[in-house]
């Protein structure tokens, strides 16, 4: 079990990376914010909740088969901003310049329709 636990974990961290800490190193020297540090300034601490973490595109084209990334550019779910639930989505230019995939789409999508259901606000945020 703690096998399992521990190739969770670096499934998650690997997702946290985006496209990696040379992408993330060339945002911050133009100074800009990752998608996560993003949401991090945007919501009230310690409330953010991930939806769909390890999502890939299904791309087969143009090689696009061998190069998946967790999380395909978009970081989506939902928070609180002063004590409201709102949900969110960043566009994360690290991954693929922030070029939108079906599966970039499928997530976006899902939370905007959960937030209709509760009737909570939606916030998009590009890079």
């Amino acid at each position: 079990m703690q096998d399992i636990i521990q190739q969770l974990e670096q499934k998650r961290a690997a997702a946290r990376m985006g496209g990696g800490q040379k992408r993330i190193d060339a945002q911050h020297a133009k100074g800009k914010l990752t998608a996560r540090e993003r949401l991090e300034v945007l919501l009230d601490e310690g409330t953010f909740e991930e939806w769909d973490m390890f999502v890939e595109h299904r791309c087969t084209d143009f090689g696009m088969q061998d190069n998946k990334i967790p999380g395909d550019g978009v970081v989506t779910g939902y928070g609180m901003i002063n004590g409201r639930l709102v949900f969110v989505y960043s566009q994360d230019f690290t991954v693929f310049g922030g070029a939108l995939s079906e599966s970039h789409a499928e997530k976006i999508c899902k939370i905007m329709d959960q937030a209709m259901k509760v009737g909570a606000p939606v916030i998009g945020l590009n890079d």
